[in-house]
């Protein structure tokens, strides 16, 4: 037995976040550190492995003499970092993004405080793995990666140990920790059996952690005693203390042949998609927030010399802690919310405060020309594309008398819609702005001397129908479901079935609806109690539907635009239900179909089988017209929501879920007990409907998902002379599925910093071109490759190729 070896993973699980808050799990960080500081003065074999860069944040503020004895002990190689990350995060519900800040903001921490990286990424409790990790770990300098859930149970693999491959090609040397990441604090010796059974030829090498964990805890001095003892057995493998680096590098020196897993790993903890929708629409905000803030914030830098905001890292890094696997997941107790909405308020101001000051500094020097009661509006868009979009601008003072023109002078059709606010003369102004890439355009609200206002025809618009050149939308006036949406120039009904249809589904399960994986119960719906127009004018109109279920409340504004091709609405639910779901359901009328999903900086195709899947900002399901035979889809997009499903052709979002807080099975809840229910009450999203010819790479899905979650940003301005003109662009892209993600200010220095990512699985040439500074980057891109590009200050030095964490390479 002696020829096997089991590399011993002194450990200790920690949640920050859990059934605690983390003041708790502060302190417990300290205590769990300082006894795994103790073992090796009792222990010289003894090693530790510990991963999140938050927790040492934590211990450094706190206690910098016990941060000095983890810097001793890192560089004595007793104590191994992993996880080069914030925190070990939820791996499907983060943006692609984050996960990139994950390991730029982790890995920089661990570099300038122990002189160390982390090889080996290590998410050891997280409910599911994305499949573009493997690229994000490469790119971060990680190629090895720890993970338990999935379990055998949950997904088969051709092996624990295996080779992870993305679609660009990355591979990252993957290894699934057998039963448990953490143990009970007495003997090891049932736990060792039972790995024993799992070592199979030609592997003779395993990992196998220890170690009190969950609430921290680490390695006990009986674990490691019996550790001693076991090793001098001959009944039992050679068992060395060690860390998941060695291990990596004993499997690859062995030259073995391993499987290889081109997949997402997936499915544990399903419930965990919906759950808590406060935590998710506060990451998705938070997110596009800091994102729109960044590429505002260099570029004003570089134009008018607004300084760049110091704390934008600080803001990051509270996103990136709120992504912990049981806070984003919608796990933890309820006050741990309390504290989340705190944390994420202070990013969202960091990011609103940014992106202010870096606009207005850019809407101040425009050069804009005196005119007696004209208004300046100044829309910016984020994006690196040309976007035509509804821009809304709440504004004061407009009068029949007043028109809208361009730069130009050309005149712009507008409406009035209902003001946020109820008095004091204030308006709110819709139109329909055309903006140039990364840029900004003024438009002039003025009298109009003369000039007739321009006012098109409006869209076809009663109670029950909205109908422009391209689609004809009807409702049923009992049900306020979509009875038809139809394509006029594909002549074509795209529904099947009502549509727009919210389901109500029986839901028991607890709150990570542990071995669930389908909820498809359904025992009710709303019912339409007004079906209405309320809005209607050139630009759009609106058909408001409200409906009731219980003692909750529906409210779906379905808008219409003239001069665009999608249809948005806006949801408004008060929910009072209890251990029930919402799904929103669409009955799709296509044949021969695929099933598409947005994951972190790329998509994934999936059965139609009715399980729950996890899923970004949108989902497209397309396929084939019945009697045409040409491709045909519907992208459903959103700005809150990740929880989808797919069942006889009916693609559904899950808008919520209202278990008890932190309802871990197999407990019963006691009939007569008090509980606190998730998603009680009011919240608020959009979703937009896309109904379109030719696939969703061609009907431009992925980008009409980052306007709706990324939006432009409107200031009203007044005349000044300054050296801007009325409409510029700073960044743009030549081709279509080419995204440019981040523009931002180089951590070390005053570089600009420029992400840009495949979105098609389709290897492409690019150009980025940023004329304002004479700077062209091209660049090939692999299948969903990720490319990040250091563009100096220097205008003499070339621009380069660089990592996800701005090391050189």
């Amino acid at each position: 037995m002696k020829h096997k070896k089991f590399h011993m993973i002194g450990n200790a699980h920690l949640d920050p976040v859990w059934l605690w808050q983390w003041q708790e799990g502060f302190q417990e960080t300290k205590a769990t550190f300082r006894s795994a500081l103790d073992r090796m003065k009792e222990y010289p074999d003894f090693i530790f492995t510990s991963s999140s860069a938050a927790n040492y944040e934590w211990v450094e503020n706190n206690d910098p003499a016990m941060f000095e004895e983890i810097i001793a002990r890192i560089k004595e190689g007793r104590w191994q970092i992993v996880g080069g990350w914030w925190i070990q995060p939820d791996c499907n519900i983060p943006g692609g993004e984050s996960f990139v800040r994950q390991g730029l903001y982790g890995q920089r921490y661990f570099k300038e405080k122990f002189g160390v990286t982390a090889k080996v990424g290590y998410n050891v409790d997280s409910f599911g793995h994305h499949g573009m990790l493997p690229q994000i770990l490469m790119k971060s300098g990680m190629p090895y990666y720890v993970f338990m859930r999935p379990m055998p149970n949950e997904k088969g693999l051709p092996g624990r140990t295996f080779y992870w491959e993305s679609d660009d090609g990355s591979r990252v040397l993957a290894y699934r920790i057998p039963f448990e990441y953490c143990t009970w604090g007495k003997e090891l010796d049932k736990h060792v059996r039972r790995c024993i059974t799992d070592l199979k030829e030609p592997f003779d090498e395993m990992m196998v952690f220890y170690g009190v964990g969950n609430h921290g805890g680490g390695p006990t001095k009986e674990n490691i005693e019996s550790i001693i003892r076991m090793n001098e057995d001959e009944a039992y493998p050679t068992m060395a203390f060690g860390g998941p680096n060695e291990f990596f590098a004993a499997m690859e020196a062995k030259g073995l042949q391993f499987p290889v897993v081109h997949d997402d790993l997936q499915h544990h903890a399903s419930g965990c998609y919906a759950v808590h929708s406060g935590i998710k629409q506060w990451n998705r905000q938070a997110e596009n927030k800091l994102i729109a803030a960044e590429k505002w914030s260099a570029l004003a830098e570089r134009i008018t010399g607004q300084p760049y905001p110091a704390n934008f890292a600080l803001a990051w890094k509270n996103v990136l802690f709120n992504q912990f696997h049981d806070i984003l997941a919608g796990t933890s107790l309820e006050a741990a919310y309390e504290d989340a909405r705190n944390m994420h308020g202070e990013a969202m101001n960091i990011g609103e405060r940014g992106l202010n000051y870096a606009l207005q500094s850019l809407s101040w020097n425009i050069n804009i020309e005196q005119e007696e009661g004209m208004k300046p509006i100044v829309v910016f868009n984020p994006h690196s594309w040309a976007s035509k979009i509804n821009v809304e601008q709440e504004i004061g003072g407009i009068k029949d008398t007043k028109i809208l023109v361009d730069d130009t002078g050309k005149q712009v059709p507008f409406q009035t819609v209902q003001s946020q606010a109820t008095s004091g003369g204030r308006f709110r102004l819709s139109f329909i702005a055309e903006l140039p890439p990364m840029g900004y355009r003024v438009y002039k609200l003025h009298t109009t001397s003369g000039q007739a206002r321009l006012v098109p025809a409006a869209i076809e618009a009663t109670d029950f129908t909205l109908e422009n050149d391209r689609f004809r939308l009807e409702f049923d006036p009992q049900t306020g479901f979509i009875s038809s949406l139809h394509d006029k120039k594909a002549n074509y009904e795209v529904f099947r079935g009502p549509a727009a249809r919210p389901d109500v589904i029986e839901d028991n399960s607890d709150t990570w609806s542990h071995n669930v994986f389908h909820f498809n119960k359904t025992i009710g719906s709303f019912t339409a109690k007004s079906v209405q127009r309320v809005e209607h004018g050139p630009v759009k109109s609106v058909v408001r539907v409200v409906s009731e279920y219980g003692s909750s409340k529906l409210v779906q504004d379905f808008t219409m635009y003239r001069e665009l091709d999608y249809i948005d609405v806006k949801v408004t639910v008060d929910w009072r239900e209890q251990f029930k779901m919402l799904k929103l359901v669409f009955p799709i009328n296509l044949i021969f179909t695929k099933q598409t999903y947005e994951i972190p900086y790329g998509f994934k195709e999936r059965e139609h089988n009715g399980e729950e899947e996890p899923g970004q900002s949108w989902v497209d399901y397309g396929g084939i017209l019945r009697e045409e035979g040409t491709d045909y889809g519907v992208s459903l997009i959103n700005d809150a929501k990740y929880s989808y499903s797919i069942l006889n052709k009916e693609l559904a979002l899950t808008v919520l879920r209202s278990p008890i807080y932190a309802h871990h099975d197999p407990l019963v809840p006691d009939p007569k007990g008090h509980y606190s229910f998730i998603d009680q009450g009011i919240q608020q999203f959009n979703y937009r409907l896309l109904a379109h010819e030719g696939s969703w790479e061609q009907a431009g899905t992925v980008k009409l998902a980052h306007e709706l979650n990324q939006r432009p940003t409107s200031i009203i301005e007044t005349y000044h002379a300054g050296p801007l003109p009325q409409q510029d662009s700073y960044l743009a892209v030549d081709q279509d599925n080419i995204i440019v993600s981040v523009v931002k200010k180089s951590e070390d220095n005053d570089d600009l910093i420029v992400r840009a990512y495949e979105t098609t699985r389709t290897a492409t040439t690019a150009t980025i071109r940023l004329p304002k500074w004479n700077r062209i980057v091209e660049a090939n891109f692999g299948p969903c490759e990720i490319k990040t590009f250091r563009i100096p200050a220097n205008e003499e030095l070339p621009v380069t190729e660089t990592n996800l964490i701005e090391f050189p390479e």
